[in-house]
């Protein structure tokens, strides 16, 4: 690889990913803590978080070392490769809290879904890149169809949060691309009957309760609700400073469910309070806005996109679980990009920046 091309990089967003993640496997170390009578005990989240790191990093520096156009040839066949491994879920795959979505290896458990939000971004950059016009009815519902096998295979998991996952950052994609007017229009008459098939077809009796108990929680103290009360009562504790690093008893004391994956930024708000969370905040918007300077940057309409693609990825999960940890959203388990624990969401976030750090790198390299 031409040597001169690092100097290209978008130095920014690969310092602020740097330190998000470090920050996430601080924060685990805190949320793998348990406070007994006879001392502290540790999990291991946060030493497999930094394997998983090692991972990650070996999957970005593979992203970036090729011209990315090249990835528009390797569309398809990751999206089968994605499928097939959706489809091997329901027959060998690992239950987990009684949803089965992860495939053991042996010595590691992949998360297939993971895989496939990579795989739409891709196809969906290839497909929306081959025209410069707003999108009619055909094109339209080309799109659409890539995304309609792996939300399919996914939501029979079930995983209602990764299959709207994927529809958001399809329609991100879209409406970045571009839509006809009365394809637009007839979206938006069309959402509410779409909400209604989800809710009354689409959901299992426990997602439809979560939404219930999130309008209101305290109806289930003891069951739905816990999660979210919890959740509350740890952010708020917090207050402006914190309680300090290992310091939080909601916790120390094991009353925060799911404290090191959808949870763990409820972990951070109790540590360090209202201005810690403004500046965790303040940097994920900060890797945001470098990660859509490289889109506007991109010179050709297959990088823009791919990146766009990267952009509503991070975004959206960014958004919904912070709005679910804090109550203005439904628990719908979507982890917090490098800050939850997760070993195929950290390959893939990693492999996502690798290819936005690819296309800053080739921004020069020819017109298009």
């Amino acid at each position: 690889m031409d040597t001169r091309l690092f100097g290209y990089i978008n130095w920014s967003l690969l310092a602020l990913m740097i330190l998000l993640y470090l920050m996430g496997v601080v924060n685990l170390y805190s949320a793998s803590s348990t406070r007994l009578d006879s001392g502290m005990t540790f999990s291991g989240f946060y030493q497999r978080q930094l394997v998983w790191g090692i991972f990650g990093l070996c999957g970005m520096a593979a992203a970036m070392s090729f011209d990315y156009r090249r990835l528009r040839n390797l569309a398809w066949p990751l999206f089968i490769v994605a499928i097939v491994l959706l489809a091997l879920v329901p027959m060998t795959g690992k239950t987990v809290y009684g949803a089965k979505r992860w495939l053991s290896l042996g010595f590691m458990n992949i998360q297939p879904s993971e895989v496939a939000k990579l795989a739409v971004v891709l196809i969906t950059a290839r497909i929306l890149a081959r025209g410069k016009n707003p999108l009619g009815w055909k094109d339209f519902f080309n799109v659409i169809v890539v995304a309609i096998l792996p939300c399919s295979l996914i939501i029979l998991q079930p995983d209602l949060g990764t299959t709207l996952m994927i529809l958001l950052i399809l329609a991100g994609m879209i409406l970045f691309h571009g839509l006809r007017g009365y394809v637009f229009k007839t979206c938006l008459l069309l959402a509410p009957c779409a909400a209604a098939f989800m809710w009354f077809v689409g959901m299992h009796d426990y997602q439809r309760q979560r939404i219930l108990t999130f309008l209101n929680p305290v109806n289930d103290r003891r069951g739905a609700g816990y999660h979210i009360i919890q959740s509350h009562i740890a952010v708020g504790s917090g207050q402006l400073w914190g309680k300090g690093f290992m310091e939080g008893s909601q916790s120390q004391l094991r009353f925060l469910p799911e404290r090191h994956s959808d949870f763990a930024v409820a972990v951070f708000g109790e540590e360090w309070g209202f201005v810690g969370c403004l500046v965790l905040i303040s940097l994920f918007c900060l890797f945001l806005l470098a990660i859509f300077s490289t889109a506007s940057l991109a010179k050709d309409r297959f990088g823009s996109l791919l990146v766009v693609g990267v952009f509503f990825y991070f975004f959206w999960q960014i958004f919904i679980n912070i709005s679910m940890v804090i109550g203005l959203m439904p628990v719908v388990g979507i982890p917090l990009p490098f800050i939850s624990y997760g070993g195929s969401a950290t390959i893939v976030n990693f492999t996502l920046i690798g290819i936005v750090l690819n296309v800053s790198m080739r921004r020069f390299m020819f017109k298009g």
